[in-house]
């Protein structure tokens, strides 16, 4: 394994680890990462509201959580996040639900961008630091399989369009790009997910 991934998941949190950090963070009205203010700080307070409520509304679809029990190998996701990233918190509670039904096939970590630039130095997007990013390592092999983020397929498509015809990235499309995750339940990064799992096991035959 690289060593910059193995310093990433030295310096990992597990899921829990990561929602009291950003909990007790917002306690001293902080939020993580090296930028510190006040608008971050409310980006992070509407985060941790979202991903309350999605702990308990998002649901697992059943053909994922077979595939993911039936994977041949253990994995991990490594995932760069932030506090303040809304994206990071649409994403992260899934990813989590996935992994505790995955029968321990799955184990989710999850690393600071900020406090770990060289690990996201290598996982840009378009040369910029887009998260949450995850990196599927495999436990067994202990190797880098694949890398998926920072966003699905759909949000994606949506974000560029907008940047393309008004060259901004403003409160609008932060606001449409919510509502795109909430309309889609969670299904675009199972499906998308689990298709690169899928990959990977194929891979190997």
């Amino acid at each position: 394994m690289k060593s910059i991934v193995a310093k990433g998941l030295f310096n990992s949190h597990s899921y829990t680890e990561y929602r009291k950090l950003v909990t007790d963070l917002l306690a001293d009205g902080k939020s993580t990462g090296n930028e510190q203010s006040e608008s971050l700080t409310n980006y992070t307070k509407l985060n941790e509201a979202r991903m309350n409520r999605l702990e308990k509304t998002i649901i697992i679809e059943d053909y994922v959580i077979s595939k993911l029990q039936n994977l041949k190998n253990h994995y991990i996701w490594l995932v760069l996040s932030e506090g303040w990233c809304g994206d990071a918190a649409q994403i992260l509670p899934i990813l989590n639900k996935m992994a505790v039904q995955s029968n321990k096939k799955i184990d989710l970590k999850i690393v600071l961008r900020d406090e770990n630039e060289e690990l996201m130095n290598q996982y840009l997007t378009n040369g910029g630091k887009a998260i949450p990013k995850v990196i599927v390592i495999c436990k067994e092999a202990g190797i880098v399989r694949a890398d998926w983020g920072p966003r699905p397929k759909g949000a994606s498509k949506l974000m560029a369009d907008y940047k393309r015809d008004f060259g901004v990235v403003d409160e609008k499309i932060k606001t449409d790009l919510q509502l795109w995750y909430l309309a889609d339940k969670g299904i675009s990064v199972q499906e998308e997910l689990i298709e690169i799992m899928d990959n990977i096991t194929y891979n190997r035959l």
